[in-house]
């Protein structure tokens, strides 16, 4: 042991007995060691840990030299980056085997449609006044279940109660400013309860919606309720209240897509004021059978005008609507059932009833009203 020892020492100098690193040189390399330059020379263990005892003697062990926290700072945002470009290269080889599926992700960035898309998909701003024009078109793409709004203008539109914005109250027609805010108010509940409600659009009874209806107006609420009970051509629930057939269709996701405005106007006698909303609903449905993937969607605009009379000079109940007309367009419904439910129609249901006629109707336009001179019965769409 010994001499092995000695012949590991005499290895490493030369001839003459002199070191085959000088002091000066050892020293150099632990500066540059410390800076991360230069390579290290051939020095025996001993030596090394002569010059070592020396240098740290005189300035001190140099700060993070292979070991404490510095070293394992660097070690580990060594790892990080070995990480990101790792997790990078998955990404591009995902990428390149999403594009070999589907190469027309590549051609729509290129033809644009992407951006289109992505404009097409942007929420437009609350509508505050009658449009000029209708909605301009969009690609005909068919709605699907996982996107049952594709190909249609109500992608841009808001969901569900969102849609039905209440405008700051004002005073009108003799009705405090408190009077009007409570009647916007009672109006979008009513719109809520009668059209977005599950338990309305399953055929049940809108509780919600009746209830908000002054009770001193007993004919009206009769007429109202014999709609549900008995409907007719004449006395169809739809006039107010959407439902279909829990049996025969269901809703595509739990989104209905709104667009509409809501106002308040005198009314025609002091002590009245009117409330007056114009909304567009739009419900994509798929038959109630296993299997089923044909999305298709109805829609319905609805044009109501309700009233609130100050009751020291009307027979009115405080905080109660009246419903003083209303109008409605079922889009992609059939035209000659009246159970009270929606009916659209699918690809493959069988042709029955009247053929749509006329001139194709926008079912999306709401530059003109619902009474501006369109015939009654059973018209032609442009779109659904």
């Amino acid at each position: 042991m010994a001499q092995n020892s000695n012949s590991n020492s005499s290895s490493n100098n030369d001839d003459d007995g002199t070191p085959a690193v000088s002091d000066e040189e050892w020293a150099r390399f632990m500066e540059q060691a410390r800076t991360g330059a230069g390579e290290a020379p051939q020095e025996p263990s001993a030596r090394a840990r002569m010059v070592t005892a020396r240098l740290r003697a005189e300035s001190g062990e140099p700060a993070g030299w292979r070991t404490g926290p510095a070293w394992q700072e660097m070690q580990g945002r060594g790892r990080g980056r070995r990480r990101l470009k790792a997790a990078a290269a998955v990404v591009f080889i995902a990428a390149l085997a999403l594009i070999a599926v589907r190469p027309e992700l590549v051609i729509d960035r290129v033809t644009g449609k992407a951006e289109r898309d992505g404009k097409a998909r942007e929420p437009l701003a609350a509508e505050t006044a009658r449009p000029s024009a209708p909605p301009s078109a969009v690609d005909p793409d068919r709605p699907t279940l996982k996107e049952p709004f594709k190909g249609s203008p109500a992608l841009q539109w808001a969901d569900g109660a969102a849609g039905i914005e209440v405008p700051e109250a004002q005073a009108v027609g003799g009705m405090s400013k408190e009077q009007v805010a409570d009647a916007l108010e009672k109006a979008k509940q009513f719109l809520v309860s009668a059209n977005l409600d599950p338990a309305t659009l399953r055929g049940e009874r809108p509780a919600a919606a009746l209830d908000l209806l002054d009770p001193k107006l007993k004919d009206e609420l009769e007429r109202v309720e014999g709609t549900l009970t008995a409907p007719s051509k004449e006395n169809d629930p739809l006039h107010l209240f959407t439902r279909v057939k829990p049996g025969e269709l269901k809703p595509v996701g739990e989104v209905v897509k709104v667009r509409g405005r809501m106002w308040v106007e005198p009314g025609k006698e002091a002590g009245q004021a009117n409330v007056l909303a114009d909304y567009t609903f739009v419900y994509p449905f798929v038959k109630a059978k296993p299997g089923a993937e044909e999305v298709e969607r109805s829609i319905v605009r609805r044009e109501i005008t309700f009233s609130i009379a100050d009751p020291r000079k009307w027979q009115a109940t405080a905080g109660k609507l009246w419903l003083e007309r209303y109008n409605v367009n079922l889009a992609n419904s059939a035209c000659d059932v009246y159970d009270g439910y929606l009916h659209p129609t699918f690809a493959d249901d069988a042709r029955t009833g009247p053929a749509p006629s006329g001139t194709p109707v926008d079912p999306y336009d709401r530059s003109k009203g619902i009474d501006s001179g369109e015939p009654e019965g059973c018209g032609s769409l442009s779109r659904t």
